[in-house]
């Protein structure tokens, strides 16, 4: 018969068991992380290493455990059992950890481990309790319960060494969190497995075969000595994870520094103090086109030959002074070998180990097409870009240098294309631009042979600089040629154009000593050639001066003399020659001027149109014209037009027809009796122009053509174009006695506008000759001094209330 055998725990040595639980649990958790980096014989040596650590820790505790348990009775130990109990933990721990131990943990990984890490543990335990020389029975409940404790507890440890790890918490709590909850399986395994085991009494001899422990020293010693043990593997580990980071951050270095080197879009080559080259990438083949085989070995030296001729002596001293330590940034050139040149940017970096220089970096960057770029900026800066000519920019640069070098005499010539205004606004800016390429290339072509340099200033200016290698006689001759050349027709928009050029030319340094006051001279001469008739050139002379100067205090008065009340009209009366009646008359704008007295419109209109001014004074003339012609109407004069001369810029500004019924309506003047006269330049574009003019038309207002024979353009526009009356201009008129070419023309003229239903009118009427033939010709419309000089308002109101007909002047008069 047995006898139940019952026992107590000394408390202070299940605390121990329980720290030595969990300091093995430490050791084998940070064991797993070294086995998941290790490779090859030393990730087998780590499993070893961590599997003797986890065996004898986790025996260790057990075996603790087990002196801690006193029962009633001395208990042997069967010495075999003890030591098979360690060698199955020990293997179980191996498998385990091999099955754990991966960089990447899946599932199915894990429970199997943990599960053989129960296992182990598990048997273990039961083949310690074996060695036990005393009868045991277990309760089936705790037996199995402390079973599963084992397997969640271990699978639950495993789960937070390796997934908690991953994230951003602290790995060293993250450890110790698990190895409490790892050291707690352990001993709650131990624990409930000795509370499901009863305990029952031998014979006496039976219980002696083993041997026999001192439960009061020993398992202290054994605490002592496992703690010491996993002090030093957990210290062992410690230090070789610092060395395997720091290796770990050595090669991650290396590789991105091994990353950059070949990835790296720049040419790379390291060179040693002996201008050997020791190391290259990929890109500095694409750029040179060797093959990566003509590096290895070879001296940088032997890339010299390719080195662009303009750039190897300066590459040559930044090699030498990066290998004195010194950094070198600069630019160079490669000939490819394909043949093309490649520009480079070239970075030379010394490389310096101990203080010592080694050799250095050389970075090769590809700025070809940025070079490019760059120069294409360079150029626009100071380029025209619609002609290619030197700008604006350019030739201000340039006088200023030319000044400041200049040991004699040299020529600045400026050029401005007569008519081209005209040519923009009725064609269009494409056309203009057609022309100035043209113009451009034309005075181009003349300067063949001579270093003159042209450029465009804007528009249709244009500026030429000779250097003093030339004479007077020579410039002369250019200039001459130039004129020549402008002014051979211009095929445009299938129509030709006649333009001229006007050149001023000024000479330093008798016409000044700084590009401001030689422009300035020069433009003084070129608007000295417009004054005369155009289609010219001109030197600055003093007495041109003196001429600009009054045309700047002339434009400055004009400015007030609308303000002022000092414009006024004169009328010139248009005769039936039949008749003698008025039919019509002209009004001429005059200009009272303080101090020089009454000047004619050819003396301010130009500054008008230049200046911008000739919309107010045209708005003016327009205004006090009709306001003028309802007054004698309402006062009972004849109900005949009032003609007013329209100029160009008025003629082409928006909304021309509602400007001009807007005056209209505030006068009061009925719109047939409003004559407007327009010239042939205005007629250049028929798309454009016959908008214009068919509105007026609409509007009952008559439509007079100017100066007709005078123009260029097309006779096509007479039949497209509403246009009720021709007027003859007076340089046909004036030799017509004389000249039979005048007289036919003059005939032509009557005929072609009679067949067109087109009234005719001569201007310029001045003896009884003239008019006679006019009258053979079946023209009778007539203005001119042979019938009246312009009568001021009041003469001519005078002769309306007379009643009286015009009586021809005697030709002594006229």
């Amino acid at each position: 018969m047995h006898h139940h055998v019952y026992g107590t725990y000394n408390m202070v040595l299940v605390l121990f068991s329980y720290l030595v639980a969990t300091v093995a649990s430490y050791t084998v958790l940070d064991l797993i992380g070294r086995i998941s980096t290790s490779r090859g014989m030393q990730r087998w040596g780590w499993v070893a290493f961590g599997a003797v650590g986890m065996g004898l820790g986790v025996w260790s505790m057990h075996f603790v455990g087990m002196l801690a348990f006193s029962l009633s009775t001395s208990v042997a130990y069967d010495l075999n059992m003890v030591i098979l109990s360690v060698l199955v933990v020990i293997a179980a721990a191996f498998v385990a950890l091999i099955i754990v131990g991966q960089s990447k943990l899946s599932f199915p990984r894990l429970l199997a481990g943990g599960m053989l890490l129960a296992t182990g543990i598990s048997v273990m335990h039961y083949t310690g309790m074996a060695a036990m020389q005393i009868d045991i029975t277990y309760k089936p409940f705790y037996f199995a319960l402390s079973i599963v404790i084992a397997i969640i507890a271990s699978n639950a440890a495993l789960w937070l060494a390796f997934y908690l790890n991953e994230g951003k918490l602290n790995k060293i709590l993250v450890k110790l969190a698990s190895s409490l909850i790892m050291g707690a399986a352990v001993v709650g395994m131990h624990y409930t497995g000795m509370h499901a085991a009863q305990f029952q009494l031998r014979a006496q001899s039976d219980m002696m075969t083993g041997i026999m422990l001192d439960q009061t020293f020993l398992p202290y010693l054994i605490v002592i000595a496992t703690l010491f043990t996993l002090g030093l593997s957990i210290f062992g580990i410690y230090i070789s994870n610092r060395f395997s980071k720091k290796d770990s951050e050595f090669l991650q270095n290396e590789r991105w520094y091994k990353s950059l080197f070949e990835n790296n879009q720049d040419g790379i080559i390291s060179v040693d103090r002996d201008l050997r080259i020791i190391d290259h990438n990929a890109a500095i083949t694409n750029l040179t086109g060797l093959p990566g085989s003509w590096f290895r070995g070879n001296s940088i030296s032997g890339l010299l030959p390719f080195i662009a001729e303009d750039a190897l002596e300066g590459t040559q001293g930044m090699v030498r002074k990066s290998l004195d330590g010194e950094m070198q940034n600069y630019s160079s050139a490669i000939i490819n070998q394909s043949g093309h040149r490649i520009d480079l940017n070239v970075i030379n970096v010394p490389v310096s180990v101990n203080g010592q220089i080694v050799g250095s970096y050389v970075i090769a960057k590809d700025v070809t097409e940025e070079k490019a770029a760059k120069e294409k900026i360079q150029h626009l800066a100071f380029h025209d870009e619609l002609t290619g000519l030197p700008n604006r920019r350019w030739f201000n640069r340039e006088l200023e240098q030319m000044i400041e070098r200049a040991s004699g005499r040299f020529t600045v010539m400026v050029m401005d294309m007569d008519r081209f205004k005209l040519i923009n606004d009725s064609l269009g800016h494409t056309y203009g631009d057609l022309f100035l390429q043209e113009v451009s290339r034309r005075i181009e072509d003349c300067l063949s042979g001579y270093e003159m340099t042209l450029s465009r200033m804007g528009g249709d200016e244009f500026t030429l600089l000779c250097d003093g290698r030339y004479e007077k006689e020579e410039i002369t001759g250019v200039t001459e040629r130039i004129i020549e050349t402008v002014a051979v027709p211009y095929r445009l928009k299938e129509n030709d154009f006649y333009v001229t050029v006007s050149i001023g030319i000024s000479a330093y340094p008798e016409d000044g000593e700084d590009p401001v006051q030689l422009l300035k001279n020069a433009d003084t001469a070129m608007y000295e050639v417009k004054k005369n008739g155009k289609n010219g050139y001109q030197f600055y002379t003093r007495e041109l001066h003196a001429q600009l100067q009054e045309k700047i205090e002339l434009e400055g008065d004009l400015r007030q003399a609308l303000a002022h009340g000092q414009l006024f009209l004169d009328y010139q009366p248009q005769a039936d020659a039949e008749t003698n009646q008025i039919i019509g008359v002209e009004a001429l704008v005059r200009w009272l001027h303080p101090k020089k007295g009454v000047l004619s419109p050819g003396v301010f209109i130009p500054i008008a149109e230049e200046t911008g001014m000739i919309y107010e004074l045209g708005t003016w003339v327009l205004r006090e014209a009709c306001r003028q012609m309802k007054e004698w109407h309402d006062g009972g004069g004849p109900l005949i037009t009032v003609s007013v001369n329209l100029s160009s810029q008025q003629f082409h500004q928006a909304n021309l027809t509602k400007y001009i019924k807007d005056i209209l309506e505030e006068t009061g003047l009925e719109s047939r009796y409003l004559e407007l006269e327009i010239t042939e330049s205005m007629m250049m574009d028929p798309n454009v122009s016959s908008g214009i003019l068919n509105e007026l038309s609409e509007s009952g207002i008559r439509i007079s053509l100017d100066d007709f024979g005078t123009g260029y353009s097309s006779l096509s526009y007479l039949k497209l174009l509403p246009i009720h009356k021709l007027k003859i201009d007076r340089s046909f008129i004036r030799d017509i006695t004389e000249n039979v070419n005048d007289k036919a023309i003059v005939a032509t003229i009557i005929s072609m506008a009679k067949h067109l239903n087109m009234d005719v009118i001569a201007e310029g009427i001045e003896t009884k000759e003239q008019l006679d033939i006019l009258v053979d010709n079946h023209c009778s419309e007539i203005q001119g001094y042979y019938y009246s000089k312009p009568l001021s308002a009041t003469d001519m109101e005078a002769m309306f209330l007379s009643g009286k007909v015009l009586v021809p002047l005697k030709s002594e008069q006229v």
